[in-house]
């Protein structure tokens, strides 16, 4: 970090104003930025001083979601206060600064910003992970990444191989709580059976967990890390209730990943996005990612049927777009765009399998994803609802083939929630 950049963030305690939003920060135009409801666990974390960090040789585990209030990354903020020693930055999928689009990531590179190293950990887990943590002589590693509140986002599986490895280097693991933005009123979806168990979903959750990171922390330290879990502490945030959608918590939004730039996208994300394991595009190439639905020959009968499922809370429009990159790049396809009108019923997952049977019905071209027929199994946690609707199963038979195992894994839930 250059001195001039220090100097900016610590100047006038302005490290410790600004990551908690407090009377120090500044609005663009000079007057003091008003003060979110919802303080997240960074914000705590820097009232109490880095008490839990004192003494010890930090490594964070982050990406462009781990900011403050006023728009600061909190790399930037511990590593110009002299009570943090910030040693090292951990990149997960789509790298520390968030250029990588999926399935990508930085690679091991110095900080231009502030000359830490920083670690490529994606797509490493077990001994390797942990011989990383190793190497970059860190004691604390800290976790301050945004979810979107959907099993199949890898974020919250790069928390679960980080505190394995954590466990296995002897490294103490803090995890820095933040919303989860599409509420943590209740679990939806079905639960992921072990035997698909990928990156896309470790343990058996529900595919809409309804959970924050802490609280999916715990979970994990408590039901799948018993024979070694992490040294695990959790910093809460202030203000979230679990009816919270991310609007109402004053908190700035940046995208976690390239596609997913708003929380409108996290609100549809957990059933949309189980069409990645079709030959339809979910959007991506578009300025809808997973509210855009389509491909090559489909026309208003999808929209059609699939607003005759009265499925509450959302209503389809038929949509015609040319996706950029990905699936159907540079074509002009048809499908549907996403609306939802009443998010406080709308239900994401039983949407996705609500498109997913009226597609195959109203489109002779449906297929699941050629390359990987079965990339819908790891997203869906079993071969169920793909041979479900391939017999030809309605939309309320699916989702009712999952609610026994739902319900055990709601009352797994319900004692590790904190707010």
């Amino acid at each position: 970090m250059s001195l001039s950049r220090r100097g900016v963030l610590a100047a006038s305690g302005a490290a410790g104003a600004l990551a908690a939003g407090g009377a120090g920060a500044r609005a663009a135009g000079g007057s003091p930025a008003a003060r979110p409801r919802v303080r997240t666990g960074f914000d705590r974390l820097v009232a109490d001083g880095y008490g839990t960090l004192a003494g010890h040789r930090v490594g964070v585990v982050t990406n462009p979601t781990g900011i403050t209030s006023a728009l600061h990354h909190i790399v930037d903020v511990m590593h110009a206060d002299e009570r943090v020693n910030l040693v090292a930055v951990f990149g997960p999928e789509h790298g520390f600064r968030g250029t990588a689009q999926a399935g990508g990531s930085e690679g091991r590179h110095d900080d231009p910003a502030t000359g830490l190293p920083v670690y490529d950990i994606y797509r490493k887990y077990g001994q390797p992970l942990a011989d990383v943590f190793t190497a970059s002589g860190v004691e604390t590693i800290v976790f301050d990444i945004q979810d979107v509140g959907a099993r199949f986002y890898t974020y919250i599986w790069t928390l679960y191989d980080c505190m394995r490895a954590a466990a296995t280097a002897g490294k103490r693991f803090v995890v820095l709580d933040r919303p989860n933005p599409v509420t943590g009123r209740s679990a939806l979806g079905p639960v992921l059976d072990r035997a698909f168990g990928t990156f896309v979903g470790r343990e058996p959750i529900a595919q809409a967990h309804g959970m924050t990171v802490a609280e999916l922390a715990h979970l994990f330290n408590g039901e799948f890390l018993r024979e070694r879990p992490a040294e695990l502490e959790t910093v809460r945030m202030s203000g979230w209730r679990r009816s919270d959608f991310f609007d109402l918590t004053g908190l700035p939004w940046v995208p976690p990943s390239p596609n997913m730039p708003t929380p409108g996208t996290a609100l549809v994300y957990a059933g949309t996005c189980l069409f990645e394991g079709t030959e339809l595009s979910e959007g991506r190439g578009t300025t809808r990612p997973f509210e855009l639905l389509g491909a090559k020959g489909v026309d208003w009968r999808w929209a059609e049927a699939a607003n005759a499922l009265g499925l509450p809370g959302v209503r389809f429009r038929e949509a015609y777009f040319a996706p950029t990159f990905s699936k159907f790049a540079g074509q002009t396809i048809g499908g549907v765009q996403v609306h939802v009108h009443d998010r406080s019923v709308y239900d994401p997952v039983r949407t996705g399998i609500g498109l997913l049977v009226t597609a195959r019905r109203s489109w002779r071209g449906f297929a699941w994803l050629r390359t990987d027929p079965t990339w819908i199994d790891k997203l869906t946690g079993s071969a169920r609802v793909r041979t479900m609707i391939d017999a030809g199963a309605g939309t309320d038979e699916v989702v009712g083939a999952w609610q026994e195992d739902l319900a055990a894994f709601r009352a797994v839930r319900k004692r590790y929630l904190r707010y």
